[in-house]
């Protein structure tokens, strides 16, 4: 995620777990860093743990790819509130849908093992 912004969101991907654990905390309401960092590091959130300078670079570089924006909402001088894009949430769902593939693939691999079957070899007929 460079500088320059792209309008397809497949060039995006695969993203790194940091930027779709805030694309994540962001998908259902505008949050504040402190927040978008404690959602990320919940199970349900990614479980990736980021220090404030990892945080803060990857809402610079995703303010920059237009995944993001700030809200221009203040509740302290110091506290910034962020909220996704709709390309933002465009990449967040094919993020979404290539993840659930990937998974759906490890399931299907894994399916065998667990019930001690062996896997036909690729491009074996059953």
């Amino acid at each position: 995620m460079g500088n320059s912004r792209v309008s397809d969101p497949l060039d995006l991907l695969p993203l790194t777990p940091a930027v779709f654990s805030i694309l994540l905390a962001l998908a259902g309401t505008e949050k504040h860093g402190y927040a978008i960092m404690k959602e990320a590091a919940l199970p349900e959130g990614g479980g990736v743990h980021m220090g404030p300078g990892t945080l803060y670079g990857s809402l610079d570089r995703m303010i920059a790819s237009g995944l993001i924006e700030e809200t221009g909402f203040t509740d302290n001088e110091r506290r910034r509130y962020y909220r996704i894009t709709r390309f933002g949430s465009e990449v967040f769902s094919a993020e979404a849908a290539r993840l659930a593939r990937m998974v759906s693939a490890a399931r299907r691999k894994a399916a065998p093992a667990a019930t001690g079957r062996k896997a036909a070899p690729e491009g074996a007929r059953s």
